[in-house]
């Protein structure tokens, strides 16, 4: 189950046939363990919203639909074949009172299906609200939530869960606050507990235990923290060193809640890679890491009670995936049915012959014109086109030339010895050669004087006026 950046969002049915995996490339991968064979491809591929991370994905109480939360300001309500039912709105970024605004204004952070009811669903947004939504009403929220902040202006909800029965709602705010609300008649946006600088930076997973007894926060500060949900003044336990670089890591349970488990993030220059910690519930402590991969860190996680297999999401900047931690003889169908299934080996009628493409812009028409500079090159290498003067022969000749040397040419050599052909003209003087034919032609002109002799007019020089020119 490979992707192309880290996988972020992890659902798995409540039944354990399919699985939800969605990543920071945009999208959101469905497999389904019936129909998968050992190459573990999925089915289906989804792209909720075009340049938004995948930032959560849950399943319906009866898995017939699942909830897709991106980085987008608005969820996604999809079937369970991957087809859209709904987009619940967008809010109006201009109102400055979130209770008026009919969703959210700016990206999501969080979302959860309730357990329960199959109507109702939960969200949390930067614009620093929580909302309850009614999939039968995409046009606006049921509740509008805004969390008790300790400083002004607009902090983001990093997190937001259910409790077991739906009865509670945890958030993680921007300042490290965990706020509860006890949702009951006349219930409103005041917590009923309220938990300031739980942690020092962002909340990026909250938990509740089944019997309702103890939460458990994961954060950015590298820590793991449970609370006793009776005294909340004071945490129970505090594991640190726990690296964390992504704001969807979160924890898990295992099927009898006697462990509980994380994942943890690759630090630089260090040689431990992502980790899979469990812990034990009652004597508070560690119990195995286990390595799932030596340059990749670990985001999310889940134990499933009925295949008792684990998930967990791995990946960085360039490269992601989904391990599945599965026993032979404890684990039961999932990972299972699927890795088993060897590929169909190909056959004769599985050869599709390569299409043949036409590309109208590789014609002479519409191609590109090519740099001017290396076509110059080249043709000034060719002596044809560039024009190029012959050069003078410094040998025999040949092609029809004559060459320099005596021997080239029988009659050029016999007038040459015989004194009939003379070179001289290189010797003389030209102005010389000229003058000494000037007498010659004024007594016998032979050309173009006779023609001119009888209406030649005289020659006359002018005299001259000045003395110095007479003496």
């Amino acid at each position: 189950m490979r992707f192309w950046q880290v996988v972020s969002a992890l659902a798995v049915d409540h039944t354990g046939s399919r699985v939800l995996s969605g990543s920071f490339d945009y999208t959101v991968r469905m497999y389904d363990f019936q129909g998968m064979n050992a190459r573990l491809q999925s089915f289906r591929q989804l792209e909720p919203f075009e340049g938004h991370q995948i930032r959560c994905l849950s399943w319906s109480p009866t898995s017939d639909r699942f909830l897709c939360v991106s980085g987008s300001a608005q969820a996604k309500i999809y079937d369970r074949d991957g087809l859209t039912l709904g987009e619940f709105v967008k809010g109006d970024m201009y109102i400055r009172d979130l209770k008026n605004t009919k969703g959210h204004i700016t990206g999501l952070s969080c979302g959860e299906w309730h357990p329960k009811d199959k109507e109702t669903i939960l969200t949390s947004s930067e614009d620093g609200s929580v909302r309850i939504w009614d999939v039968n009403n995409f046009q606006s929220q049921k509740q509008v939530i805004k969390p008790k902040l300790s400083r002004h202006g607009r902090v983001p909800v990093t997190t937001c869960t259910w409790d077991r029965e739906g009865k509670q709602i945890a958030a993680g705010v921007g300042d490290g606050s965990i706020q509860i609300w006890n949702i009951k008649a006349g219930w409103g946006s005041r917590p009923d507990v309220q938990v300031g600088d739980a942690h020092t930076d962002d909340i990026t997973g909250l938990k509740f235990s089944s019997d309702g007894l103890i939460l458990l926060s994961r954060s950015l500060d590298s820590s793991l923290k449970v609370w006793d949900l009776r005294q909340m003044k004071k945490c129970l336990h505090v594991f640190d060193d726990l690296p964390n670089n992504y704001g969807q890591t979160n924890i898990a349970f295992s099927p009898d809640e006697q462990l509980f488990l994380t994942g943890t993030s690759v630090v630089k220059d260090s040689t431990t890679g992502g980790l899979l910690c469990f812990y034990d519930r009652v004597k508070m402590e560690l119990v195995s890491r286990v390595g799932i991969s030596p340059t990749y860190s670990v985001v999310q996680c889940a134990w499933h009670p009925r295949l008792n297999q684990i998930f967990a999401t791995v990946g960085d900047r360039h490269e992601g995936g989904t391990h599945v931690l599965y026993d032979p003889t404890i684990s039961e169908r999932g990972a299972l049915a699927c890795v088993a299934r060897a590929p169909r080996k190909k056959s004769v009628d599985d050869f599709q012959p390569q299409p043949v493409i036409h590309n109208p812009h590789a014609l002479p028409l519409f191609r590109d014109e090519p740099s001017r500079k290396r076509q110059r090159e080249k043709t000034l290498k060719d002596p044809v086109k560039s024009h190029k003067p012959e050069l003078p022969m410094t040998g025999p000749g040949h092609g029809g030339r004559v060459g320099s040397t005596k021997g080239s040419l029988l009659t050029q050599y016999l007038l040459k010895q015989g004194g009939m052909i003379k070179e001289t003209w290189m010797e003389e003087d030209p102005r010389e050669a000229i003058l000494k034919y000037a007498d010659v032609a004024a007594k016998d002109p032979k050309y173009i004087a006779p023609a001119y002799a009888e209406t030649q007019p005289e020659t006359l020089f002018a005299k001259s006026d000045s003395e110095d020119e007479e003496k």
